[in-house]
């Protein structure tokens, strides 16, 4: 089996090698690795966002993380109250979304871009040094990872999910 390294390498995922082989202690799991690379800024995709960061504070970043069409969606209007509330507008489509959180942005965002192949998908990898580490892969890449033993976001299934 390939190593978590030999993999992202492969996958050409990795920023710089060399300093991921420094960063990780010998013997940790490779899922854990995922999530110090992540939060290194050593994955290509890979955003590590602190706590208390709001999801219309992260539109732009991720965004632009995100790829092809989703550097045109565009936040009309943001609504405090009771939930945060943001409207968007992607193309002819305004939509309104309540985003309690950044889980519920990935998934609204995900789930837009479902069928763009230019918009690269949002894994959820989990939380590490007090950050939410996400990573903005490849739709072609996806299919490849899933089947790694260190891949295991959060928002898997929805990942995997067939287009409806």
């Amino acid at each position: 089996m390939s190593s978590l390294l030999d993999v992202l390498t492969r996958e050409r995922l990795l920023k710089d090698r060399d300093a991921a082989t420094e960063l990780l202690p010998c013997g940790e799991p490779p899922h854990v690795s995922l999530l110090r690379l992540c939060d290194a800024g050593l994955l290509v995709g890979g955003l590590s966002v602190a706590y208390g960061v709001r999801p219309d504070e992260l539109m732009g970043p991720l965004t632009l993380a995100m790829g092809g069409a989703a550097r045109n969606l565009k936040v009309v209007d943001v609504r405090e109250r009771p939930v945060l509330e943001l409207h968007v507008q992607a193309g002819d489509v305004t939509e309104r979304w309540e985003v309690e959180d950044l889980s519920a942005l990935v998934h609204n965002l995900n789930d837009l871009y479902r069928d763009a192949a230019d918009v690269r998908a949002i894994a959820e990898l989990g939380e590490w040094e007090d950050a939410l580490q996400l990573w903005c892969i490849d739709k072609r890449t996806l299919p490849r990872l899933v089947r790694q033993p260190f891949f295991a976001p959060r928002n898997a299934r929805a990942l995997t999910r067939p287009v409806d």
